[in-house]
């Protein structure tokens, strides 16, 4: 009986995990899981059995919420959140689509690389894989299928593209895992008894995101383009004129393209620029970013009563979800550590073979895996917080694990049959295209993500050089 009680943190993440697969929602999946073995905990002690549970913990909870509540960094989740909404809803991606389709469209694959440039402007502005993958789903891929694009490359190319909104910044997902690694490195340092005035905050890993994010953009471009001259069946070139009749501007693309790339490119550029210049932290910078996007939606006049209280809903939805989650996920991590749960996983680190790297490993593919049944969210909060302070206080640079983190993240997302954007996509995919034909086409991107996963494990500076400099 002791020797399985020695395991409870682990019966509790289990727990966890079996509540979520059967459909409950994750914030009172985790509160309520946590709370039961809390007082499971009080039970058995009360008993007289030797548990190792340390319920002084719990007394923690109250200031622990507070600190979520009061969280400066975390205020920029509801401002991120309203600036991607108000950007969907102005209509700036379908502007973005007919400009960069009329510039490339006439190259072979400059349709897929118009879907990559728009996918990545647009995940940089909203920050969120969902809205973007079912944005550029209806948009664009009607469009590509009926300038004779293979369905596989097609659907493939716009899921890729929706991933993005993980690790290009600013993302809603290196906002919270910013936070969560600030406190594991925290606890990392007590727990080596050492103070280092190095911190870290959500703008390093915007910066350390910067060079992984446009790598990848990068090689999505040149795997469409050699797609399109080795098989030009599969990404032909559409005939410039056809195009600019079919979207009704004639004459100059120039208007159209100042019109739609213009706005949003000086909206990203306000956002990262500040935060860059070192004029605003990422909190403040998003607060110009909202407002950014809500003068955008009044210049495009797409801004009218039903539509504000429609974005005021939304962003108010989203954000009582991550809140909720958070104190969930605050809960859980007491009850966690009131079992012990951090020594287990040390020892358990500590015993795997290659150290630190084996440790490492593990822990990616442990999320990889997870990453297939619980959003980022759940995984942010619930694994993060149990394995950052081991890792880090092993050595890990916390910039570098964050940016690992988001990218093994999108990676999970892609992959079949269970990738979250797999789904988000096949929602808005007509009958016509079969679903194989969306997991064929995003093999090569998957492929890609996990070439770009190796040479951060192999050249770190990929991620953190960037952070030292600025």
């Amino acid at each position: 009986m002791e020797a399985v009680l020695v395991y409870m943190p682990f019966l509790l993440f289990f727990a966890v995990c079996g509540v979520l697969m059967l459909g409950y929602p994750v914030a009172l999946s985790l509160a309520g899981t946590a709370l039961a073995f809390a007082g499971l905990g009080f039970a058995l002690q009360s008993l007289g059995v030797a548990v190792p549970f340390e319920g002084r913990f719990m007394s923690a909870m109250p200031n622990r919420l507070y600190g979520i509540m009061t969280n400066q960094t975390l205020l920029a989740v509801p401002l991120f959140v309203l600036m991607g909404v108000l950007l969907e809803k102005s209509r700036v991606a379908e502007t973005l689509l007919d400009a960069m389709a009329l510039l490339f469209g006439a190259l072979r694959g400059g349709l897929g690389i118009s879907v990559v440039l728009v996918g990545m402007l647009l995940a940089a502005s909203t920050g969120i894989v969902g809205a973007t993958v079912v944005t550029m789903g209806l948009l664009s891929l009607p469009t590509m299928l009926k300038r004779g694009y293979s369905p596989a490359l097609a659907t493939g190319t716009i899921c890729a593209t929706g991933t993005l909104g993980q690790i290009i910044p600013p993302s809603i997902a290196l906002v919270l895992l910013g936070d969560v690694l600030s406190n594991a490195y925290q606890q990392a340092q007590l727990a080596m008894g050492v103070w280092s005035p190095r911190t870290l905050s959500v703008g390093d890993l915007f910066i350390g995101a910067l060079i992984p994010g446009l790598i990848l953009v990068v090689a999505y471009i040149l795997y469409i383009s050699a797609v399109a001259w080795l098989k030009p069946e599969t990404a032909p070139p559409a005939d410039r004129e056809a195009l600019m009749n079919e979207l009704d501007h004639r004459g100059s693309i120039w208007p159209l393209l100042l019109k739609g790339l213009v706005p949003p490119v000086l909206l990203i550029v306000a956002v990262l620029g500040s935060i860059l210049g070192g004029f605003a932290t990422p909190t403040e910078a998003s607060a110009v970013g909202a407002f950014g996007a809500l003068v955008l939606a009044l210049a495009k006049r797409r801004l009218s009563l039903p539509v504000l209280k429609d974005v005021a809903r939304t962003t108010t939805h989203v954000t009582s979800m991550v809140f909720l989650i958070l104190i969930g996920a605050a809960l859980f991590s007491l009850v966690f550590r009131a079992y012990g749960g951090e020594h287990l996983v040390t020892e358990l680190f500590e015993a795997l073979p290659g150290g630190v790297i084996g440790a490492t490993l593990v822990v990616m593919l442990v999320i990889f895996l997870l990453g297939f049944i619980l959003d980022f969210i759940e995984i942010t909060f619930v694994v993060v917080p149990i394995v950052g302070p081991v890792l880090l206080a092993m050595g890990v640079d916390p910039i570098w694990l964050g940016i690992m983190i988001a990218i093994n993240l999108q990676t999970s997302f892609l992959t079949p049959p269970f990738g979250f954007a797999l789904f988000y996509l096949r929602g808005v995919t007509p009958d016509s295209v079969p679903t194989t034909a969306i997991y064929r086409g995003v093999i090569p991107f998957i492929l890609l993500q996990l070439t770009m996963l190796g040479a951060l494990a192999l050249f770190p500076a990929l991620a953190t050089w960037l952070p030292s400099v600025l």
